[in-house]
């Protein structure tokens, strides 16, 4: 039976409320609704999970004993399921040997063509590295010297030092009368001086010939090649000289290279790494100024920050017995020190030393002789030493992370780099951008050989950089580490290897596409998806993009709130369906009756932090005033250096600036601030914590708070127990079978780990004794179960608590659970969690908050609350500084950056700064012509 539609009946998971629908197959389908209303319960906890349970089940029981039990997603029956494939926003990998290249698999055809069709040259001399025959190297002097009077050389000593008497007489002795010793030629007969002390070039002259009396040359190349091991020199009579070589080596220096495999381009492999850095392209190594970072300090007031307990410990009186044998104290400051002694300290002496160490306030004493190792060497020392992983990530603290200084950060060694296309080597081209590489693959010019070996390579590393740039990618480059991607950046290098495959008969199910992209590409990820689903696939996208939402064929509205207030389908079918139903928010906002409306007033700035001359990445030394005391959105096109002024120059100079961090600043003349901010915070969409342990109670501190009424409970009172009784993250109260976790990890060799649900306490956390404590009939773990919602209702008495959970409903997040693992939450609901945290501190003012993408998966509803709450920040006399492509934040701005004009190494400029009418009419303004719309 062909079905034409996926009937889904029953659907219970999660907050769905037992929802029937029916979803046409081979359309481009748009699941929305308010942030946890319940779409992705839908599509991937229902819809996706059930497809991957029947292929699972589908396999041996061989291969199932190595995936484990899927559990069944809460649905009576799902009919007309295809193959599904998952596109989430989780970013690829956070390994550092993984990049764009790599993920695409476009590095591994670049290793097959460089492997092929390359040309090896000498590193030292760029010389073209060939093997030619005798004959061959005849016909070629023939053809570059024709007519011409040539000299013969063979070339036996190169650039050594010696006098070589002796050499001078075996090729005598040989019969050869002439020799050319640093280019002027000798009689063999006659005594040649050399200075032993300098370098000499040597070569024996085999004959004078005239190519015009067409004489047979193959006999003196022989002779020549056989007497220098494989080279030939020819000089013309205008002293010209050119060299060749029988073997695949420099005729200079000699370098030699192997028979090119695709293995010699991997940096994944020993043939191709650099051996120092083993491929990863940098070097971390202990550096000088974090382990004595304040050269004001002496070493009595702890300078030497690698040693915790200086004064009256083993390394103290050590250090003083230096500082005695160098002529200075401990009390001296580090900067007054003389470059020697300094010198001597960090990195050792040769020299012995009589150390005499007193301990035990001078009871035992230990004297010996030695001489110092040095406070870099020894730390050294110590790091390869140590197996403890605690003592390691303590230690690196004082590493900095730095280009390898023998491949400069190229990753590969100098025989994969000396092979090029083009004149360009293979890291050349990574480094490239996607259009870059696109243009120069397109526009590659080969010899009819090589055009035939490297034909169908080449359309394969063409189709995949095209489909990258359809989805927007244009301005990332091969060479970027995949960890360094963006959630959407790396869902859309997904979405483009699939279409790459040409699958047909699929069910791709992706999570918000469209996070990063500015909406100048949104049409390329839509026509993307559309060609996707031309193919005869079925597409259901999570999505809130306005855009992507009208162009979809079938729109399910999922609410009408969030959590347990969700769970319903509110409308289905097209756009006018949705628009036409009286209880959809979403079609409220897409026919214009609800919208997040223009600020009436705007702050005007007075005071800016000023960035000179930024110059990392791809900026061009551009000059930036950013205004105090409003919201301001940093904008333009994806890659055009938003994150790189923000992230890596303001925030990095601005923690090193207040916290004593070790950052390091991207490049910039300098920044001015004037005290105009004494904090920075960076909200981000990084996890609130890395294990099912942290949840949304624990990282805003109301749970400290719950604990306490708990502990005032008559009966709490009654056994003696103190808020740390419940407390999961202590002995006492929780339950030791999984240590509060509610969850036991299973270690799965050739896997990730599996958490399971603690057969002791069935998932609750506390032993037996902590959950018979309770306040209003609900134990502790009763309340972590609880919705921000309904944890609002049942605290409603109590301020602290209320105040709190306020500011979490503030931000749409009403429906999360007060104990939700954090390693459940999206990017987007952890950087929302982080701004509570932060309102509901009490304001100093003068704080710099900086946020990148707040929007990401958000409604338009929530978009509106999240406004509010930025400009609540503001209130409060702080400065926001948000990084955005949505325009409904863009436009409720004070103030807009905007940079560009495009994104790789087309952007890195100002296109515009000031309020987001002023930017509306800038013409070369991306940003500006789609603000138009809104101040018309």
């Amino acid at each position: 039976m062909s079905y034409k539609e996926i009937i889904i009946k029953g659907a219970r998971e999660h907050n769905l409320k037992n929802i029937n629908i029916n979803i046409p197959k081979d359309k481009l389908v748009v699941i929305t609704g308010l942030s946890g209303s319940g779409k992705s319960t839908l599509a991937f906890d229902t819809i996706y999970a059930e497809g991957q349970r029947r292929y699972v089940e589908s396999l041996s029981s061989y291969a199932r004993q190595f995936l484990g039990i899927m559990d069944k997603p809460d649905v009576d029956s799902i009919e007309g399921l295809s193959p599904a494939i998952s596109i989430e926003q989780k970013t690829t990998s956070n390994n550092p040997r993984s990049t764009v290249g790599t993920v695409t698999e476009i590095y591994d055809y670049l290793r097959l063509l460089f492997a092929r069709i390359g040309t090896a040259y000498c590193p030292d001399h760029n010389i073209e590295i060939k093997s030619y025959s005798p004959d061959k190297i005849s016909e070629n002097i023939l053809n570059d010297f024709k007519d011409k009077e040539i000299i013969i050389l063979s070339p036996i000593i190169s650039k050594k030092k010696g006098t070589y008497e002796k050499l001078f007489q075996d090729i005598n002795k040989d019969g050869f009368s002439k020799i050319r010793v640093n280019n002027i030629i000798y009689r063999t007969d006659e005594p040649i001086k050399l200075d032993r002390y300098k370098m000499h070039d040597i070569d024996i002259v085999i004959d004078k010939i005239n190519l015009k009396n067409n004489i047979n040359i193959y006999e003196l190349i022989f002779l020549a090649l056989e007497k220098s091991k494989g080279f030939v020199k020819i000089v013309d009579n205008n002293g010209f000289e050119k060299i060749y070589s029988s073997k695949h080596s420099c005729p200079i220096c000699g370098f030699s290279i192997p028979d090119l495999q695709p293995r010699m381009f991997s940096f994944n492999s020993p043939f191709g790494a650099c051996k120092d850095c083993s491929g990863l392209g940098f070097k971390m190594d202990f550096d000088p100024d974090l382990i004595i970072p304040d050269k004001n300090l002496s070493i009595a007031d702890g300078a030497i920050k690698v040693y915790k307990n200086l004064v009256d410990g083993w390394r103290g009186a050590h250090i003083a017995s230096i500082s005695k044998h160098y002529g200075f104290d401990a009390f001296t400051p580090i900067k007054d020190l003389t470059e020697e002694q300094y010198n001597i300290l960090m990195y050792g002496s040769n020299e012995k030393i009589n150390y005499n160490i007193k301990m035990n306030n001078g009871n035992t004493e230990y004297k010996h002789t030695g001489i110092w190792e040095g406070l870099l060497p020894q730390i050294t020392r110590l790091y390869t030493q140590t197996e403890s992983d605690y003592r390691k990530r303590d230690m690196e603290k004082f590493m900095k992370i730095s280009p390898c200084n023998t491949c400069k950060g190229n990753r590969l060694n100098n025989i994969a780099l000396s092979v090029k296309i083009a004149n360009k080597n293979i890291i050349d081209i990574t480094n490239y951008s996607i259009i870059e590489c696109l243009n120069f693959f397109k526009h590659l010019t080969l010899d009819d050989s090589k055009k035939e070996i490297a034909v169908h390579i080449l359309k394969e590393i063409i189709s995949r950089l095209d489909f990258l740039e359809k989805v927007g990618l244009s301005y990332l480059t091969l060479s970027r580490t995949a960890g360094t991607l963006s959630g959407g950046e790396a869902q859309r290098i997904r979405l483009a290897t699939n279409l790459g495959t040409n699958l047909t008969g699929v069910l791709y199910v992706l999570d918000e596409p469209s996070i990063g992209l500015h909406q100048k590409d949104n049409q390329k990820l839509i026509d993307t998806l559309i060609n996707l689903k031309n193919l005869g696939n079925t597409l259901i996208v999570v999505e809130h993009d306005e855009d992507t939402i009208r162009k979809a064929d079938f729109i399910i509205d999922i609410g009408p709130g969030a959590g347990i207030n969700g769970g319903e389908i509110i409308a289905k079918g097209s756009v006018k369906d949705i628009e036409n139903c009286k209880n959809s928010l979403t079609g409220k906002y897409l026919k214009g009756i609800e919208f997040i409306s223009i600020p009436k007033n705007i702050r005007i700035p007075e005071n800016f932090i000023e960035i000179r001359k930024a110059s990392e990445n791809n900026l061009k030394n551009i000059n930036v005033k950013i205004p105090v005391g409003v919201l301001t959105s940093i904008t333009g096109v994806s890659g055009s250096g938003k994150s790189t002024l923000i992230n890596q120059i303001l925030y990095r100079y601005l923690m090193n600036k207040f916290y004593k961090s070790r950052l390091n600043v991207g490049k910039c003349e300098e920044i001015i601030i004037n005290n105009y901010i004494d904090k920075v915070i960076s909200i981000d969409q990084s996890p609130i914590g890395k294990t099912p342990r942290s949840n949304p109670a624990t990282y805003t501190k109301v749970f400290d708070e719950i604990r306490d009424v708990f502990s005032r409970t008559e009966e709490s009172k009654i056994r003696g127990y103190k808020s740390g009784r419940f407390s999961f993250n202590v002995k006492g109260g929780r339950c030791e079978a999984c240590q509060g976790d509610g969850l036991v990890k299973i270690e799965m060799n050739f896997l990730p780990d599996v958490y399971v649900t603690c057969q002791e306490c069935k998932g609750k956390r506390y032993n037996k004794d902590t959950l018979e404590i309770k306040y209003k009939n609900k134990n502790i773990s009763d309340v972590l179960n609880m919705s921000v919602l309904e944890a609002y209702d049942f605290f409603e008495n109590i301020p602290k608590i209320k105040k709190k959970l306020k500011t979490l409903i503030d931000v749409g997040l009403s429906y999360i659970k007060l104990g939700q693992s954090s390693t459940t939450l999206s990017g987007g609901e952890a950087q929302r969690i982080k701004i509570t945290r932060e309102l509901s501190k009490i304001s100093t003012g003068k704080t710099l908050y900086i946020l990148d993408e707040p929007t990401t998966g958000l409604h338009f509803h929530d978009v509106k609350k999240l406004i509010e709450v930025l400009n609540k920040l503001v209130d409060k006399k702080n400065t926001v500084v948000v990084i955005e492509h949505n325009l409904d934040v863009i436009k409720s701005s004070d103030w807009v950056i905007d940079l560009g004009p495009d994104g790789g190494a087309f952007g890195g400029g100002i296109i515009a700064q000031g309020s987001p009418r002023e930017i509306s009419k800038i013409k070369k303004s991306y940003t500006g012509s789609f603000l138009k719309k809104y101040f018309v």
